[in-house]
């Protein structure tokens, strides 16, 4: 009878078969994730970045980064460690012996499958002749060749063959383990137990620990819990928080203590650079006794950041420090406004807590910007451009030279005062020339006016830099982003998504669209239409130059009214108008003429109609012709609502698929890289969008960080609408995280009416409800 017997591997093939399979389970995907990436991508694309970002801190700092790392090769040579075993062990598998094989008579005896008795027979006794152990051959081949004949001649064993693999009947089946046999053996058994014991009472649950107790310390944004807490102390204690509390709160994060963060360092020379720092920064509140702002690793973060943001130098030994604190200060922001959002949230729906003020959360985002762009908050956004300093800001705000008693309002005034002066014939006149600069009055603040100058004019004004430097500034300049902002308004899942109702959940979807400041470029220099052209032929020193950032909304405006005066009806002409148009033409004026003809068109036109009208009054006595018609105008009536409601079928289920889509797809948050040129780090492109009661000084949707707005992203911003039926003035903002002067506020009107549905519903269920009482 067959039974079932385990027995180790003694000849050591089967650990073999479990080393090769291990082995290979880790090398495969450790490969595939732990493979350094190609390095030669890695240099192009830095080098494509060379032209705009080759100033920068990040760039540099990649730069010496790839240069001197060995990790990568450290990688690769411990993963072609780990291949080598591996083909190794699947070579030695290879060849290895196979330990079963099945059992075929034919095989032994050198027969084809099939052969006849006789065949069988007379091969068997040449065999038999041959590995007779009388006669000096192998005496186990005998055996085989004995059995093999008894399995195709006996009618028992041939049955048993076929049925069991095995002339002698079912056997025992053998199941091996894959260990080796020294492995059981009585004289190690104390060693096995040691490593056992080592390896799954002590070495795994240490880490399983130490995983775990490090990984509850933080969120899910990698920012310690006690840091959370702290800011949510804070931001209900001063719901109004300057830009000075901020900075203090947020370099009192756990992140900066040593004790909590092993990468934050206290250095013994703090006790001297630190003090020489305050000394030149000025008063920073270092008297300031209230918890943990006078702590020192508080007040060594906060005079590190200050320091950054007022871009001075500081000694090699804490420059790394600063680096540190300056690379945690986006996410720790971006913390805060989580913080306020949440106790705004909590004071709207429960009520009696005060919510952080809109000033509050607004610091945050502006906070962000200086820490990335490295600037103070009074500074002018140009500082952000590379080769501009301080003392450039004068060449961009209005200069006026008075080169006579009189005031130079013109350059053609300039000129005429110039041809006055009899000096000019001296030496200096070269001077006085380049002095007449000057007097152009240029009022360049932001980054958008320096955008919308004409390009001799941005070249006269950046006169102080040579050829290179100016092509290095217009490069930065055309890399950065400008924001297209749509908003849509509707209330979903609702009958009539344009009626806001009060207490609905409005939505408000908006379409973020990026483009580049180049897209300027060509139409700075485009000719200006005949009347602009014309008024500057003539010295029209009141007419402005048209920002770019203007046309679209001129050009829309002019539209709108070219379509209003089309829609508008033509009024018929008076004889008076007609007498006064002939005594024109009499008198030979040159614009008569097309009056004249507009009359006579406009008298044919009023005619037609006339004529149409009397047919029309002809027809009325028909009453079928009356009932076809309203029959007529019922029926597209029915077609336009059905069609409108398809319409807004159809804009419902997209938007459904773009939410099903949007939880189902992870974008990449890898979308473009800023321009910073004292932050440590690459830092990509990242916006806030939220709305806003700048009267009341309110959130009114929660800021939506959008970390995916690579070319296009439409972003739902979703509220509660007042209780209150009217009008509300809300703002739809823009805010970037990373650059300073690129924010955009969009007005929203919004109009809330009020539900007679849910007045009716209301009412009935209180009568009801009166009713079961009674």
């Amino acid at each position: 009878m067959a039974g079932q017997q385990f027995q180790y591997d003694d000849s050591g093939n089967t650990f073999f078969y479990f080393l090769t399979s291990f082995v290979g389970l880790i090398v495969i995907p450790a490969t595939y994730y732990l493979w350094p990436r190609d390095q030669n991508a890695e240099q192009l694309r830095l080098k494509s970045l060379r032209r705009v970002h080759g100033r920068c801190l990040w760039y540099r700092l990649r730069l010496m980064k790839s240069q001197q790392s060995i990790v990568p090769t450290l990688k690769k040579a411990a993963l072609l460690f780990g291949w080598a075993v591996f083909l190794f062990l699947a070579y030695k598998v290879s060849k290895l012996d196979r330990e079963y094989q099945e059992y075929n008579p034919y095989e032994v005896l050198h027969l084809e499958a099939g052969a006849s008795i006789a065949e069988i027979k007379k091969q068997y006794r040449v065999l038999s002749l041959k590995h007779h152990p009388d006669k000096g051959g192998d005496e186990a081949m005998f055996m085989k060749l004995a059995k093999a004949y008894s399995a195709l001649t006996n009618e028992e064993s041939r049955n048993n063959w076929e049925m069991y693999g095995n002339p002698d009947g079912p056997r025992v089946t053998s199941f091996g383990i894959a260990l080796p046999a020294w492995i059981v053996d009585q004289k190690n058994s104390m060693l096995v137990l040691l490593v056992y014991g080592l390896a799954f009472m002590v070495i795994l649950p240490v880490v399983v620990g130490t995983w775990w107790y490090r990984s509850i310390r933080y969120s899910g944004d990698q920012i310690l819990i006690n840091t959370t807490q702290l800011f949510m102390h804070f931001m209900y204690k001063t719901p109004t928080m300057n830009m000075k509390r901020l900075g203090m709160v947020l370099t009192a994060a756990f992140e900066f203590d040593p004790r909590s963060n092993k990468e934050a360092i206290i250095r013994p020379t703090d006790n001297i650079e630190v003090p020489q720092l305050i000394r030149e920064l000025g008063n920073i509140n270092v008297k300031k006794k209230e918890p943990p702002f006078c702590y020192p690793y508080s007040l060594k973060a906060r005079v590190l950041l200050l320091a950054h943001l007022a871009r001075m130098d500081v000694s090699d030994n804490i420059e790394e420090d600063q680096r540190f604190v300056v690379k945690k200060c986006p996410a720790l922001l971006q913390e805060i406004i989580n913080v306020g959002c949440q106790l705004t949230m909590m004071a709207t729906s429960r009520g009696g807590l005060r919510a952080p003020r809109l000033t509050s959360i607004e610091n945050c985002m502006k906070l962000s910007q200086m820490v990335v762009q490295g600037l103070q908050e009074a500074k002018s956004p140009l500082l952000q451009l590379p080769h501009f300093e301080e003392e450039h800001l004068r060449y961009c705000m209005s200069k006026k030279v008075h080169l006579s008693q009189r005031r130079c309002s013109t350059q053609k005034d300039l000129l005429k005062q110039l041809c006055l002066i009899p000096q000019l014939l001296c030496k200096n006149f070269s001077n006085l020339l380049n002095t007449a600069h000057l007097s152009l009055q240029y009022k360049v603040r932001t980054l958008q006016d320096l955008v919308s100058l004409k390009d001799s004019d941005r070249r006269n004004m950046l006169r102080f830099l040579g050829e290179e430097k100016y092509d290095e500034v217009l490069a930065v300049l055309w890399s950065f982003p400008y924001i297209n902002m749509e908003t849509k308004l509707q209330v979903l899942d609702d009958e009539d998504s344009n009626n806001i109702t009060a207490g609905s959940i409005v939505t408000v979807t908006v379409t973020l669209t990026r483009k580049r400041m180049s897209m300027f470029e060509k139409e700075e220099d485009a000719p200006l239409p005949a009347e602009e052209t014309n008024a500057e032929e003539q010295g029209d020193a009141k007419t402005n130059k048209t920002k770019v950032w203007q046309n679209k909304n001129k050009g829309a405006k002019k539209a709108a009214k070219s379509k209003k005066k089309k829609l508008t009806k033509k009024k018929p002409v008076t004889q008076q108008q007609a007498k006064g148009d002939k005594a024109k033409q009499a008198n030979g004026n040159v614009a008569g003429n097309d009056v004249a003809a507009a009359s006579k068109a406009e008298e044919d036109d009023l005619s037609d109609k006339g004529s149409e009208s009397d047919e029309a009054e002809g027809n009325k006595d028909s009453p079928s012709e009356r009932d076809e018609e309203s029959d007529k105008q019922s029926d597209t009536e029915v077609d336009e609502i059905a069609g409108d409601d398809e319409e807004e079928w159809e804009a419902l289920q997209q938007s459904i698929q773009r939410r099903e889509r949007a939880l189902l797809e992870t974008k990449s948050k890898v979308t473009h890289p800023v321009y910073s040129l004292y932050f440590p780090e690459e830092k990509q492109e990242w916006w806030w969008l939220y709305i806003a009661d700048r009267k009341e000084q309110t959130l009114v949707s929660m800021p939506s960080h959008v970390c995916t707005l690579k070319d296009t992203e439409e972003v739902e911003l979703k509220f509660p609408a007042p209780s209150k039926t009217g009008n509300y003035q809300y703002s739809v903002i823009l805010r970037s995280d990373s650059f300073m002067g690129l924010d955009q506020i969009k007005p929203l009107k919004v109009s809330f009416f009020f539900s007679y549905t849910i007045f009716f519903f209301g009412n009935v269920f209180l009568f009801l409800c009166y009713i079961f009482i009674r």
